[in-house]
């Protein structure tokens, strides 16, 4: 039988927390119902689950924070409050000091926990290393990016050295480099010793844990290994892809229609999902599944089995438990279809001056009406910057852009009423009931009265608040608040659309949602460009641009993109993963070496020639090779690979 990771024989067996029967009631309303699990030594936990399903109250529960209703919970053997020194907690509300610098809220934080001068100097260069933060430790922390400050609250968590932290969505709005650093340093505290629980509405994330439970309205539905959850659903995914799209466009939306209006689908198909140039089809019976989408379109389809993903597992195990509304459709107007090809949005060689710091350099793009161009890149890559000049709220410093077809008078207020802009920070009034804001921005978008009745009626289904409209808008969740903010995006019907990062915070559920409303609005013709830090959504946009210090590095649909990585992504189990971990990240590249759950996923430039060298580095510390295989870059893995090599372009031709 194979030792779990987070076990070893020299840890003791007895739970760090252990939760029976735990309920939590607010009022008549029940938030936790009858939880019972158990956290390891050393474990990586982590707790998934739509808005609302109880992972904070949890969470403020293990920390001694709240008290429970009912039941017994025990950190470290005896009750959280009794034992709070001891535990380290980072919630979803940002907890620092914006007038203190970085070291400045170490040494407080370090002040209050009674952490000793020469442990304190000791911890602060080691975490600060690890994220990143050293040579920025006189910053005050209100100057820093939402990753940073992210990653600066986790320093503050880990320097009184608990032996429990509690993460609550602690990477949220934080970009995939931040991300990956953050999760790098959880691997090396959980191999110190130190028992981490993690909230987190993203699902790759996720993949890194122990183990997991899925929360739905107070009660676990799922509890166990990533490997257990993906195996006990049983089934298969297909990533099917049209090679050879037809000349009307679409071709992915008719495919995905024909496939549910066949008789056989109903028990063949589990589950169909369209993103940018693929749909994914889950099916306990992949071999009949595939001849049932070979006969569904005349065009040639290439088809891969894939295993499931855990957001398979998370809409499948909460599909029926979740009310959706599939059946309110937004009011589209009918409007003259644009040429065929026409540019929605483009940049021609733009650039963006700021003193002596060039912002954005000689970046060009081009977006057509009906598609959906992410724009990606590490926070301060320039996005925000190309954002703002291309839709007309900052001129460039040189170069020339197309916006609705116009390429002069981009400022116009007639030309703002045929965009809708969703920001990266919520742009709603806090003050104003649900209704009310919906009602001024029908104003400020000059809405036709006929119209506004129905439009507001949509956002309110789709944002799942009808019966809510007198509520205060500032008593919603974040996710709720960001549905709601699409949603008065669009209440016009724009031309072209800007999101910037419109899922931050959004459980799965509800971010499949708010794509599924996107691509309705691509399908009308509404030319879209998004910003996203999570990348396994970037996989519904049909072009990537990815930025990397203000230049356009590579661009491409995300499969174009997945399969132009240089090398090969391994996945690899070892006897001792902490131990070739560390190793591994002091032999090879820092970037190439990341923790997932058991195993170690490791990027190489010649597998022939690395995987040897490997195995040799492994053996020659005492440590096992397991099991070796081959892995399909994710978009993740290509956006870590794409920045850090443009990274070390920059610094040789800087040298």
């Amino acid at each position: 039988m194979q030792k779990l990771p987070w076990c070893s024989d020299t840890m003791s067996v007895e739970p760090v927390v252990t939760v029976k029967n735990l309920v939590k009631n607010y009022g008549q309303t029940q938030a936790v119902k009858n939880l019972n699990f158990a956290i390891n030594p050393g474990e990586l936990f982590g707790l998934i689950g739509p808005d609302g399903a109880g992972k904070t109250t949890t969470f403020h529960i293990l920390g001694g924070i709240m008290d429970a209703t009912a039941g017994e919970v025990l950190a470290l053997g005896i009750k959280p409050r009794d034992v709070r020194l001891q535990i380290g907690y980072l919630t979803q509300q940002f907890s620092l000091y914006t007038d203190l610098s970085i070291e400045e809220n170490l040494k407080y934080v370090a002040g209050i926990r009674e952490v000793p001068a020469d442990e304190f100097e000791e911890r602060k260069y080691k975490y600060l290393r690890a994220m990143d933060l050293l040579r920025f430790k006189e910053r005050l922390a209100g100057k820093l990016s939402g990753g940073m400050k992210q990653k600066l609250a986790l320093c503050c968590a880990l320097m009184a050295s608990p032996k429990l932290l509690l993460l609550d969505e602690p990477t949220t709005g934080v970009d995939p480099v931040s991300r990956r650093e953050f999760w790098d340093l959880l691997a090396t505290v959980t191999g110190d010793g130190v028992t981490v629980a993690v909230a987190t509405p993203y699902l790759d994330e996720a993949e890194r844990c122990s183990r997991l439970i899925l929360m739905h309205e107070g009660e676990i539905q799922e509890m166990g290994s990533v490997a257990e959850l993906k195996s006990g659903l049983k089934m298969k995914r297909l990533e099917v892809r049209v090679n050879q799209p037809d000349a009307s466009g679409g071709t992915l939306e008719k495919l995905e229609e024909k496939l549910w209006a066949m008789p056989q689908s109903k028990e063949k198909i589990k589950d169909i999902q369209a993103f940018g140039d693929r749909l994914d089809v889950l099916t306990a019976q992949p071999q009949e599944t595939e001849g049932l989408i070979q006969t569904a379109t005349d065009l040639p389809v290439s088809i891969e089995v894939q295993d499931p993903t855990l957001e398979n597992v998370f809409v499948n195990r909460l599909k029926g438990k979740v009310h959706v509304d599939h059946e309110t459709r937004y009011p589209f107007v009918e409007k003259a279809p644009q040429p065929a090809g026409a540019e929605a949005i483009a940049a021609r060689s733009i650039s963006k001056v700021f003193g002596a710091f060039k912002a954005v350099n000689d970046v060009s793009l081009s977006v057509q009406y009906g598609e959906i161009y992410g724009l990606l890149g590490a926070n301060g890559a320039g996005k925000t910057t190309t954002i703002k000049m291309l839709c007309g709220l900052l001129q460039p410093t040189k170069g020339e852009m197309i916006l609705c077809g116009a390429k002069s008078n981009l400022r116009s207020a007639a030309l703002r009423q045929r965009l809708g802009y969703m920001s990266q920070k919520f742009t709603l009034y806090d003050d104003l009931t649900i209704l009310e804001n919906l009602e001024f921005y029908c104003g400020v978008y000059q809405v036709q009265d006929r119209l506004k009745n129905e439009r507001i009626d949509w956002v309110l289904a789709n944002s799942g608040l009808q019966g809510q409209e007198n509520m205060l808008t500032g008593r919603l969740p974040g996710g709720w608040k960001q549905r709601l903010s699409f949603g008065a995006a669009v209440m016009h019907q724009p031309e072209v659309l800007f999101l910037d990062e419109p899922t931050s915070g959004v459980d799965p559920l509800a971010r499949r949602e708010m794509w599924r409303m996107i691509r309705e609005f691509a399908a009308d013709g509404t030319a879209v460009l998004v910003t996203t830090h999570f990348l396994e959504e970037a996989e519904h946009c049909s072009q990537l641009g990815f930025m990397v210090a203000g230049e356009l590095v590579a661009e491409g649909s995300p499969s174009g993109i997945k399969e132009s990585q240089p090398g090969q992504l391994l996945e690899i189990r070892f006897s001792n993963q902490q131990a070739a971990y560390e190793l591994l990240r002091e032999n090879l590249d820092a970037w190439r070496v990341s923790v997932f759950a058991d195993s170690l996923h490791i990027v190489v430039d010649d597998p022939d020639k690395e995987l040897p060298r490997i195995v040799d580095l492994a053996k020659g510390a005492g440590i096992d090779v397991i099991e070796a295989r081959p892995l399909p870059f994710s978009l993740e893995d290509s956006f870590i690979s794409i920045v850090k090599r443009a990274s070390v372009k920059a610094d040789d031709k800087a040298a």
